[in-house]
C-alpha cells in the first residue's frame, strides 16, 4: 500500500511539474478542467447517483468551465465571492444540522457546482498570475495539515479537545492551534523572502489575518468532505488514485482555501 501510494504521488508530482513548467499555458487549463470534470463525477458519487448521471455532471461541469473561459470572463470574481460566503457563512450551519446531498439530485448538484467551479476558476486565477503563486497557496493547505498532523499527535493525543468528533473523530483543537502557527512560519518565509511578497502588498498585521482565515476554510474544506464520504457511507471519493483515494480526497481543502486565496488576490490587485 505505501508503495503504491509513493508511486501514484511522484507520478502526480512529475506530471504536474511538466504541465505547469513545460507545456504551453492552455495545457494548465486544460488539466484543471480535467480535475474539476473528474471531481464531479466523484461528487455524484456522494450523492449516490448512478454512472450516466455522473458522467452528465462531469461534461456538465467541463461545459461551465469552457463558458466562464470564452464567453464570461468577468463573472470569475463573483464566483470566487459565492464560494467565500459559502464556506465562511453556509458550511458552520452545514456542520451543525449535518445536511445530506443524497435525497435531493437539484440541491446536491448545484452544491458540487459552488465547490467544484470556483476551485477550478481560482486554480487559472491564481495560475495566471503567476505559478508560483498558485504552487504556494496550495501548499499552505499542506503545510496547515502537516502542522496540524504533528501538533494533534504531540499535544492532543489524549482526545480531551476533539475538533469534530461526530464528522472526524482524529482531529482537535490542538491540531488546528498548530495548523495556524505552521502557516504562519510558513507565510513570514515566503512573502518575506521571496518574490511572491511582491504580489500581495498588504500589512503583516493584516497578512496574519488573512493566513488565518486561510488556514480556517482549509480545515472546513477537510471536514466537509469527510461529513460527506460519512453520510454517503464510502472511504474515498473513488478509487482513481491508487494509494490515495480519489481527486476530491487530494483537493478537498483546496477547494475551500484557493478561492478565497484568489478572491483576496483579486481584491489586492484590483
Amino acid at each position: 500500500m505505501l508503495r503504491t501510494r509513493v508511486i501514484t504521488a511522484l507520478l502526480l508530482v512529475a506530471g504536474l511539474a511538466l504541465i505547469l513548467f513545460v507545456m504551453p499555458p492552455l495545457a494548465a487549463v486544460l488539466t484543471f478542467a480535467a480535475v474539476a470534470a473528474l471531481a464531479a463525477w466523484e461528487w455524484g458519487g456522494l450523492m449516490k447517483q448512478d454512472q450516466p448521471a455522473r458522467v452528465m455532471y462531469a461534461f456538465v461541469l467541463l461545459l461551465f468551465c469552457w463558458q466562464l473561459t470564452v464567453a464570461a470572463p468577468e463573472l470569475v470574481p463573483g464566483l470566487l465571492g459565492l464560494s467565500a460566503a459559502f464556506w465562511i457563512l453556509v458550511v458552520p450551519f452545514w456542520f451543525r444540522y449535518k445536511w445530506a446531498l443524497a435525497g435531493n439530485d437539484f440541491f446536491g448538484y448545484l452544491i458540487g457546482a459552488l465547490v467544484i467551479l470556483p476551485t477550478w476558476a481560482a486554480m487559472v486565477a491564481l495560475h495566471a498570475v503567476s505559478t508560483w503563486l498558485m504552487l504556494a497557496v496550495m501548499a499552505l493547505v499542506w503545510v496547515a495539515d502537516i502542522s496540524a498532523y504533528f501538533a494533534g499527535r504531540a499535544f492532543g493525543k489524549h482526545g480531551k479537545r476533539k475538533l469534530a468528533p461526530t464528522i472526524s473523530p482524529g482531529k482537535t483543537w490542538e491540531g488546528v492551534a498548530g495548523a495556524v502557527v505552521g502557516v504562519l512560519i510558513y507565510g513570514s518565509i515566503v512573502l518575506g523572502f521571496s518574490p511572491l511578497g511582491e504580489k500581495i502588498p498588504l500589512a503583516w498585521p493584516l497578512l496574519g489575518l488573512l493566513l488565518i482565515l486561510l488556514t480556517a476554510v482549509s480545515v472546513m474544506g477537510d471536514l466537509f468532505e469527510s461529513l460527506l464520504k460519512r453520510q454517503a457511507g464510502i472511504k474515498d471519493s473513488s478509487g482513481l488514485l491508487p494509494g490515495h483515494g480519489g481527486v476530491l480526497d487530494r483537493i478537498d481543502a483546496l477547494t475551500s482555501t484557493l478561492p478565497l486565496a484568489a478572491l483576496i488576490l483579486y481584491f489586492v490587485r484590483s
